[in-house]
């Protein structure tokens, strides 16, 4: 293992050197159990580790000996977000009941990963129910950034950015339900696709709490990586964009945005131009205040909801998700048909997307913060509530469409992310875009 770095080495180069027999599928999973041992008791990137990596991996490694037919993902040592089902682990989803409670089977994208011969290391920390930007709950503690501590590595899906980033896995499956895989991987130098709804098949999983808007997606280090592992879940490839008609949207209205993030949007648009795509710089052309208003009641009726049908849950969460709980409790069947009634709307406006290929934004409006607080007060100097870092992402899982994120070009600086936002069924367009981008970076 001395000859590959576990902090750059991505699936696609660590499966070539499997083929190459340069290395071997058992000792890069004890290697990735050693670097856990070494780093993760100041990151706390995971809240269980998987029982069986070290048979998976030996398997995989007597299959490759014997010449046996290969998964695409055969040896590479991943992560799974801890909201999603992954048997002979909890589920735990931050929560202290659901901490205690085994799966004995895989939900449905677990499944497609692990038959493709991925080695499952362990489970990545969120918060509870994986409805805050930050990561931090009652159980499992808070996890740290990789490039500091003290700092959040964003949420909800900050355990697996938080892995993947500093060596302690080679790409994770994690979940999206208002900007919980494209914030994180953004803080964290990463590549995430967030597939437009249905594109990625569940079952088997948890309750859902925010609708349909919440999807699975992959983590990576790389766009091919990102293209790999969306091939298999889903069977879809990377498409040739071409020349591409994109808008980009820097700000929404008298919303702050941190300068450093300016900075690097204007970076990309630059970039992509040098690509040979045309980029206007404008506005949003959608008003997004009807669905602002009504977004924290849905995740208020969702956990209401979950409370109802599983009770033991619910009375051992915190006590701010209890609140919110008996919030959506009081809520009526007339407020829900309300926040759907403006999520279809919205859905209709953003069908087409105005004309142009894709939308380009910031993933975030706000640096990290310090990792025990669940969101800045402050961006740029001025006052900001709970979803003032997020006001680029919840939208786009509102419209249920696709969206890439990508590590903006960097100085010297913490990363930061930008997305490309587009209409249904685009992923593969995304995904070829993704591709130009990493080899406009030059990796």
């Amino acid at each position: 293992m001395k000859d590959f770095s576990l902090k750059t080495l991505d699936a696609t180069a660590l499966l070539q050197a499997y083929a190459e027999g340069r290395v071997d599928p058992l000792d890069v999973t004890r290697a990735h159990l050693d670097e856990i041992n070494r780093q993760d008791g100041a990151l706390n990137a995971y809240s269980a580790l998987s029982g069986s990596a070290l048979p998976e991996a030996a398997a995989q490694s007597q299959a490759r000996r014997s010449g046996a037919s290969l998964g695409a993902l055969s040896g590479v040592p991943i992560i799974v977000k801890d909201n999603l089902v992954a048997r002979g682990m909890p589920a735990a989803w931050g929560n202290v009941e659901l901490a205690r409670r085994v799966a004995e089977q895989d939900e449905m994208p677990v499944a497609a990963l692990r038959a493709a011969g991925a080695v499952i290391l362990g489970k990545g920390n969120t918060p509870e129910f994986a409805v805050e930007g930050y990561t931090g709950n009652l159980r499992f503690g808070v996890t740290g950034h990789p490039l500091d501590p003290s700092l959040t590595p964003g949420g909800s899906s900050g355990g697996v950015v938080t892995a993947v980033a500093s060596g302690m896995a080679v790409a994770g499956l994690a979940t999206d339900g208002g900007g919980s895989i494209r914030r994180p991987a953004g803080y964290t130098g990463l590549w995430g696709l967030k597939p437009g709804i249905g594109t990625v098949s569940r079952g088997g999983g948890l309750p859902q709490v925010l609708l349909d808007l919440e999807v699975v997606g992959p983590i990576t280090r790389s766009a091919r990586d990102l293209a790999l592992f969306h091939r298999v879940l889903t069977g879809q490839g990377a498409t040739a964009p071409g020349t591409c008609r994109i808008l980009a949207v820097g700000l929404l209205g008298d919303a702050p945005c941190d300068p450093v993030i300016r900075s690097r949007f204007d970076a990309t648009v630059t970039q992509l131009r040098g690509l040979g795509h045309e980029v206007d710089v404008g506005a949003l052309p959608v008003d997004l205040a009807p669905l602002n208003a009504v977004w924290s009641s849905i995740g208020e009726i969702g956990l209401a909801h979950l409370g109802r049908n599983d009770p033991a849950v619910l009375d051992c969460a915190a006590e701010k998700y209890r609140a919110m709980a008996r919030a959506g409790a009081g809520a009526s069947a007339v407020d829900l048909y309300e926040a759907l009634t403006r999520i279809f709307a919205l859905r209709e406006t953003v069908r087409g997307l105005w004309g142009y290929d894709a939308v380009l934004m910031p993933t975030a409006a706000a640096m990290p913060w310090p990792a025990d607080q669940a969101f800045p007060a402050q961006i740029d100097g001025q006052d900001v509530g709970p979803r003032g870092h997020a006001i680029y992402t919840g939208w786009v899982n509102a419209a249920g469409v696709p969206a890439l994120a990508f590590p903006a070009a960097q100085a010297g600086e913490m990363p930061v992310g930008m997305q490309l936002i587009v209409d249904h069924g685009g992923e593969g367009w995304l995904l070829g875009v993704a591709a130009q981008l990493d080899a406009g970076q030059g990796k």
